[in-house]
């Protein structure tokens, strides 16, 4: 019986593009549920009395058991490899999901998030894309971007129909049908994943691997690990935020899902341009730009009143914002070796993860002091211009290194 794997060897073809699509799909679904954590908060929070911070830290307990668990999937991928990820990742999303539906405390909340968390978001995303990344020698930030931008287009999706599950037949079977959803395409999709051979070498050489950057592994690593913690501040609040913000401006829940269906889809576009940026002018720099536009575009949400400048505006950060995520995936491929490249992305995402709790929960706390999201916007704003001065520094030590003699 031949297999997907026997079609592409048989015409050499890179067998990572499967790898692209298998990873597209997942990251897609598992990123998907995260953001529609916003569109389930105001009916959930409604029929408990829980005010928007209590609720909107179940979006920061899953983060955190994504970051902590994900250094502890990391040193596993590196070590075995990634074969039943997938599999198990899978699985877990569907039984929380389905679990969800019969919703009756806030511990409960927390604890089920903390498992879609812990066990489906940690196994799918950084030793995934760590998989896909090495799969490629040439051109690695296309192929990253262009899985990343899976997550995007379940970001787009997957609130969206929430959103009409929701106002069709209630959140409790909103979330039982998004469970059959999950298990029907994540399953079949896991069988196909497949190590990269350059991975499996790399794992099984014990010489160690050179690469050609001028600072050390672990050097990177703190650099890019510090500044996403507050580049990932500043993208979650809208991602978590934005929904309830129109609907508090009077727009309906479809509006509102609209508009951040728009962000992911312009986002999927962002992802694939910011790793091609990786590739023609440097991880670096392409990070440094998306970071710019997602710092400029945030603070500007709750000062419009135009459906049309909202598109707009959507449009903008979700392709900017976008755009950094997948450079920070290429900044780490590029820049570490393939033996430590699990663990060097699930770090970084350690640190991204916890942005993205802090985030999505502060966003929340902000608007339960001051009664509306000014204040959670600006504050966005803010942690982009400090990520933005770590990566001035990044920069800057990296050609002091190449300059200093004793470095060449």
């Amino acid at each position: 019986m031949r297999t997907i794997e026997n079609f592409f060897q048989d015409r050499d073809i890179n067998y990572g593009w499967v790898m692209v699509l298998v990873v597209f799909v997942l990251s897609g679904l598992a990123f998907g549920s995260m953001a529609s954590i916003s569109v389930f908060l105001k009916p959930v929070s409604l029929e408990f009395g829980w005010s928007r911070g209590q609720t909107s830290f179940a979006y920061s307990i899953a983060s955190f058991a994504s970051a902590a668990f994900g250094v502890i999937w990391g040193q596993v991928a590196d070590k075995y490899g990634t074969r039943w990820f997938g599999f198990a990742g899978a699985i877990c999303m569907s039984l929380v999901l389905f679990a969800l539906s019969s919703l009756d405390s806030i511990f409960q909340f927390y604890l089920l998030y903390f498992l879609f968390g812990a066990m489906g978001s940690a196994l799918l995303f950084s030793p995934l894309y760590a998989n896909v990344g090495f799969w490629f020698r040439e051109n690695p930030g296309l192929a990253l971007g262009l899985a990343a931008s899976g997550g995007a287009i379940g970001q787009a999706f997957i609130p969206h129909l929430s959103g009409i599950l929701i106002e069709t037949s209630g959140w409790k079977a909103a979330y039982i049908d998004l469970a059959i959803i999950y298990i029907l395409i994540a399953l079949p999709i896991s069988f196909l994943i497949k190590e990269s051979p350059w991975r499996i070498s790399a794992r099984t050489d014990s010489e160690q691997e050179e690469t050609d950057f001028p600072l050390s592994e672990k050097e990177v690593v703190a650099w890019i690990s510090f500044a996403v913690i507050f580049c990932c501040v500043c993208m979650s609040i809208p991602i978590m935020h934005l929904v309830p913000l129109l609907t508090d401006k009077g727009f309906s829940v479809e509006f509102a899902t609209s508009v951040l269906m728009l962000l992911m889809f312009c986002g999927a576009f962002g992802r694939i341009l910011g790793g091609m940026l990786g590739d023609y002018i440097g991880a670096l720099p392409g990070y440094i730009l998306m970071s710019l536009g997602q710092t400029v575009f945030v603070i500007w949400f709750p000062h419009l009143i135009s459906p049309s400048t909202i598109y707009i505006m959507a449009a903008l950060f979700g392709f900017t914002y976008s755009g950094v995520m997948s450079s920070i995936l290429v900044c780490t491929r590029m820049m570490v070796s393939a033996k430590y490249g699990a663990r060097a992305m699930s770090l970084t995402s350690f640190f991204g993860w916890i942005g993205m709790g802090l985030g999505g929960f502060l966003g929340g706390y902000f608007f339960d002091i001051y009664g509306d999201y000014s204040w959670a916007f600006t504050f966005a704003g803010i942690m982009g211009v400090i990520n933005l001065l770590i990566l001035s520094q990044f920069w800057l030590r990296i050609r002091k290194v190449n300059k200093d003699p004793l470095n060449t």
